[in-house]
């Protein structure tokens, strides 16, 4: 329901971009850090601490509240009820309305490095994979480094909490460097 009712957003108010523009920037806004920061301007992050208080210990409560993929579930959750609750009309009204401060954001600043590096390694007939390089910490709190391979030849590193975190710094550098060799198109 989130992915149809920002998708009909962007169709409606942008119909002259690229289906691969629209998809782009719908997944930026309904991924999990788009939810999560719904969520958080919704004050769902407040309520998780206030009601969690005395349930839950303080360290806990605290990773819980700070935790994007947890923030992204209530986000989801609430959703559905005002779904359930009041049918897709007002759904989508207040998907709209959660997503569409960030939407001028995502119009102008691309997050998703990867497809970016991906495209551009594709008009220049070259390929990228990702190899783990280094997974630390407990299960709860894992830190990743990838590195984004191009032909083989490692052109970025990162690290995140969590793979895809990590391949899109390194992609995000990889692009760095390929446009520090001069190997990007001036304009795409």
């Amino acid at each position: 329901m989130l992915g149809f009712a920002v998708t009909r957003l962007l169709f409606e108010r942008f119909p002259d971009f690229s289906e691969g523009r629209m998809t782009r920037i719908r997944a930026d806004l309904v991924s999990r850090a788009g939810c999560a920061a719904a969520a958080r301007e919704l004050g769902l992050d407040a309520q998780l601490a206030a009601r969690g208080e005395s349930r839950v210990a303080p360290d806990e409560l605290e990773r819980l509240v700070a935790s994007p993929k947890v923030l992204a579930a209530m986000f989801e959750a609430a959703v559905a009820a005002v779904y359930l609750h009041h049918g897709f009309e007002v759904a989508q009204a207040a998907i709209v309305a959660a997503f569409l401060p960030r939407l001028d954001y995502a119009l102008t600043n691309p997050v998703d490095h990867k497809t970016e590096l991906q495209e551009v390694l594709a008009r220049l007939g070259r390929q990228v994979t990702y190899a783990v390089l280094e997974t630390e910490g407990p299960a709860h709190e894992r830190l990743f480094t990838c590195a984004a391979l191009i032909d083989g030849e490692q052109f970025g590193v990162g690290t995140g909490r969590s793979k895809k975190d990590a391949e899109q710094i390194a992609a995000e550098e990889a692009l760095g460097r390929l446009g520090a060799d001069g190997l990007l198109d001036p304009a795409p």
